[in-house]
């Protein structure tokens, strides 16, 4: 995770900077809570986001300077180095987790794109097969690329929650994001009351 004070910078246009580390972290919170009862690990190099992960009661894999796919790969061998069989890999600005632990599916990777189909909101694996983080624009083509060339189960699944992320002013005023974004969001001028 990014520190909240330097999220969601692609909507600076429309949201101060304050409030934008006040949805970032709003976002974060709702995906770690959606994971209960599973264990939870937030890979970020921040003292902030750290201490918010420890809050909520999850660990922190520190990965400073590493970048998003280099933080990912590190905390998928933290992850594996731990004993654990299977991960799930989240973004923290999905505004509807909902169901995000059913995600993860013995001997599958699961990925769930989205609504674009251009990025993978949601991604899990095996981690005797793990895949490698390629995120950024195209990511869902690259890690279902990636998948089937494991040899093993490949399920995509189109999820109508978990394809919802918050990145663009315009995704600010999607309907389904739109009644999940907190109260005190709705002034602004992309998703009026």
């Amino acid at each position: 995770m990014k520190r909240f004070d330097a999220a969601k910078g692609r909507l600076a246009d429309v949201v101060d900077g304050p409030t934008r580390a006040r949805l970032a972290q709003w976002m974060a919170t709702g995906v770690v809570r959606s994971c209960h009862p599973l264990d939870v690990f937030v890979a970020c190099d921040s003292d902030d986001v750290a201490d918010w992960a420890a809050e909520h009661g999850a660990a922190v894999i520190w990965g400073p300077g590493l970048g998003l796919n280099g933080a990912i790969d590190d905390g998928v061998a933290a992850i594996a180095d731990a004993g654990y069989d299977q991960v799930i890999i989240s973004h923290a600005d999905l505004p509807h987790p909902t169901m995000l632990p059913t995600v993860a599916r013995a001997g599958t990777v699961t990925l769930v794109p989205d609504r674009r189909r251009d990025g993978t909101n949601v991604l899990s694996f095996p981690l005797t097969d793990a895949i490698v983080a390629a995120y950024g624009p195209g990511s869902f083509n690259r890690h279902f690329e990636a998948a089937q060339a494991l040899g093993i189960a490949v399920e995509v699944r189109t999820d109508h929650d978990l394809s919802l992320d918050v990145d663009t002013p315009g995704d600010l005023a999607h309907p389904r994001i739109k009644e999940a974004l907190p109260i005190w969001l709705r002034t602004n001028p992309v998703n009026p009351t």
